[in-house]
Formats: structure tokens, sequence, C-alpha cells
């Protein structure tokens, strides 16, 4: 994952959320089909794409994908 295009294509192909790069800085109750379901996926699906743990309690404290995105990448 380079870039937030590369995260929104992640959470379209592997979450199936009809999500676009607008949608990273939307509040997460604001973001098309979202629910805590799609949560625990992404967090799955972002330590496999990392390889590293990133940390539950700092992911279900994010306010947005965007949040989520720099949790993931910034560690």
């Amino acid at each position: 994952m380079n870039d937030i295009d590369d995260f929104v294509t992640l959470l379209r192909d592997e979450i199936g959320l009809p999500v676009t790069a607008e949608h990273a800085a939307l509040h997460l109750d604001q973001v098309p089909g979202w629910d805590s379901v799609h949560l625990l996926s992404l967090l799955a699906v972002l330590e496999r794409e990392t390889g590293r743990r990133i940390p539950l309690p700092a992911v279900l404290e994010a306010p947005t994908l965007g949040h989520i995105y720099t949790l993931a990448v910034d560690g």
C-alpha cells in the first residue's frame, strides 16, 4: 500500500465497500455501507498487507478511514 488510492482499492476489492478517496475524510458513520464488521475485516486485511500488528484500540478510536490508513502505514 503506497498511498490512499491503494488503500481505497483495498477497501473496494477486499471489503466490498463502494468508496473513493474522498470518503477517507468522512466520519466513519458517513461512509456508505460502513459497519463494525467492516472494521474488523479491514484490520485483518491491513495486518496481512502490511505484515505487522495494528493496535485494535487505536483503530476503534479512529474517526475516519484516513486515520485508519495512517495507523496502517505509519504504525
